[in-house]
């Protein structure tokens, strides 16, 4: 049923990248769209603490200090497979770089500093681990090659499975170099889904042949808010779309008919959050409503240097009222598989902010590369899985500097994640969520020392390290992995439902053919799927989706890797 106004609930990439397809492809005036949000940014965001502190932080855990930069996430792009986040990127102009869209700026910036990461994976006694050694047995091939086999009509014999679970026969494969680069690449973890996995193994097989130094990762200029959400922003706002912020919804409206199966939203129940006011929003007929069902960083709170980031039970805005659509009707997916097992999804993450070099110029010593080239990953030296197995203590990002337009000269910003948080600091005798800043940089040095080649140790240059700190702010996220929790098909729902009438879902929680979820290519991908439905568009127009997993030339090389 064709539209010609929207209301969009949530304001990350999934719904602006809507707007855009619904303003270029389908010639609707922005002023039509009208966006609820309690941020403009989803998951991709990026700020100084002090803006971050107002938007996030636990109110009554004030923060003592919001100085430095916080990212709770960072993103790391593939052009290859993220056709749909370039095509978008390429109809928009950049903020930082003018006279250029934010596709070209992403594109020049990355062709002058290209990925090359030569310690992708570090070990005490060992230091940089020779990563192209990817440590396969026979039994871990064989369950490898059954599973990037799999029909796609066949998805479903995996409904519910975990990882653990399709590799419980062989314990060895969570003990390859593989599973290491693998599980801290695209931050998969045991509990995942055996199904979503398939799904990377099938978009991303050619990095068999390049995991180890992650040369087919491509990144933007700056921050993934001022490179990718910032032109969005500036680009809707000029076409005169409408952003109505502090925005919760928290209900839906449905209109009641004989027809028990139609999906027809009439209105939205909103909670000011700013004057806890509530008000009640019409629908009209001539109104598609799209609606970002879940996000990752919903519910997630911020630290300190010295103050560890709280726990919030917030079930979360968005799966909130996902949930409610849920208990009116039966095709609409199960969010309680998402958001109702924080074992499974949470994550601590965090921000570190110095006053010069020293600590930046340290990892550049140790790792022997350049800022901007690596996801570093620490391994255990002793087994720290239920299993008694050995795995990553801690993954960081050293980005190219600067990483924020307002960022000093002489300063540095980096990030890193714990993806097990519950797990046992090595260094602070804490368990990584309850620690402050300051506890994870100790931490963290801890690691580099460990792989430190010497002469002189960074454990000696600690004193002068933790002098240069402006901030270092731990984030507590309790769905970061939400989207990989074991499932099945049928618990998320289909961009546009059966039997809907005007409500689509939008973002990295429903389900979409082929797609893998944890990236802007799948968020923008069901945006444009749902515009060109309510717009009228051919769908015959979506951008073209590769497939690398039937090249025959990439499953030879991808083959041939694993035997090496």
């Amino acid at each position: 049923m064709l539209k010609n106004k929207a209301v969009m609930i949530g304001a990350g990439i999934a719904n602006m990248a809507a707007a855009v397809y619904l303003i270029q492809e389908g010639h609707w005036r922005g002023e039509d769209i009208t966006f609820y949000a309690l941020d403009l940014h989803g998951a991709n965001d990026g700020a100084a603490a002090s803006v971050a502190a107002e938007q996030y932080w636990n109110k009554n855990h004030p923060m003592e200090n919001t100085k430095g930069y916080v990212a709770r996430g960072g993103r790391m792009l593939n052009y290859r497979t993220y056709v749909d986040l370039m095509d978008l990127l390429d109809r928009i102009p950049s903020v930082t770089e003018p006279g250029v869209t934010a596709a070209e700026d992403t594109r020049d910036f990355d062709s002058k500093h290209r990925t090359f990461d030569k310690a992708r994976l570090m070990q005490g006694g060992k230091g940089i681990i020779d990563g192209h050694k990817l440590g396969l047995n026979n039994l871990d091939r064989m369950l490898l090659t059954r599973l990037i086999m799999l029909p796609d009509d066949k998805e479903e014999e995996l409904d519910n499975v975990s990882i653990a679970e399709y590799f419980k026969d062989d314990p060895h494969m969570f003990q390859t170099n593989f599973w290491y680069m693998w599980e801290t690449t695209f931050a998969f973890r045991v509990e995942s889904s055996a199904q979503e996995l398939r799904r990377y193994m099938h978009q991303m097989i050619y990095e068999f042949t390049q995991i180890e130094h992650l040369v087919g990762v491509n990144r933007t200029r700056y921050n993934q808010f001022e490179s990718i959400m910032l032109p969005l922003i500036k680009y809707l706002e000029g076409q005169g779309c409408k952003f109505v912020m502090n925005s919760r919804v928290e209900a839906f409206d449905f209109k009641e008919t004989s027809m028990q199966d139609e999906i027809t939203v009439t209105g939205l129940e909103i909670l000011d959050t700013a004057t806890n006011e509530k008000k009640h929003v019409a629908i009209a007929s001539d109104t598609a409503v799209f609606f970002t069902n879940g996000s990752i960083t919903d519910s997630a709170s911020l630290g300190d240097f010295n103050t560890p980031a709280p726990e919030n039970m917030d079930y979360g805005a968005a799966s909130s009222l996902w949930k409610q659509a849920t208990e009116h009707f039966y095709n609409l997916g199960n969010p309680d598989k998402f958001f109702a097992d924080r074992n499974a999804s949470e994550w601590v993450s965090f921000t570190l902010t110095t006053k010069d070099h020293l600590l930046l110029n340290e990892i550049t010593r140790i790792t022997t590369q350049l800022p901007g080239n690596a996801l570093n990953s620490f391994l255990s030296t002793e087994p720290i899985t239920p299993l008694g197995h050995e795995d990553v203590n801690m993954s960081i990002v050293v980005h190219h500097q600067p990483h924020f337009t307002t960022q000093k000269p002489n300063e540095t910003v980096l990030w890193g994640y714990f993806l097990y948080p519950r797990r046992q600091g090595e260094f602070v005798d804490k368990q990584y969520i309850k620690m402050t800043g300051k506890e994870m940089l100790q931490e963290l040095i801890g690691q580099l020392s460990k792989v430190d080649p010497g002469p002189v140790n960074i454990k000696e240059k600690e004193a002068a390290i933790m002098d240069s700190v402006i901030n270092c702010i731990p984030v507590y996220m309790p769905y970061a992995s939400a989207l990989f929790n074991n499932r099945a098909k049928s618990d998320r729902p289909k961009v546009i439902p059966e039997h809907s009438t005007n409500l689509a879902f939008t973002g990295e929680f429903v389900e979409q053919p082929y797609q893998m979820v944890f990236t802007e290519q799948s968020a923008v991908r069901s945006g444009e799927i749902a515009a060109f439905h309510f717009a009228g568009v051919p769908m015959s127009k979506l951008v073209k989706t590769p497939r690398y997993d039937k090249d025959p030339r990439v499953l030879m090389r991808a083959a041939k890797r694993m035997f090496e």
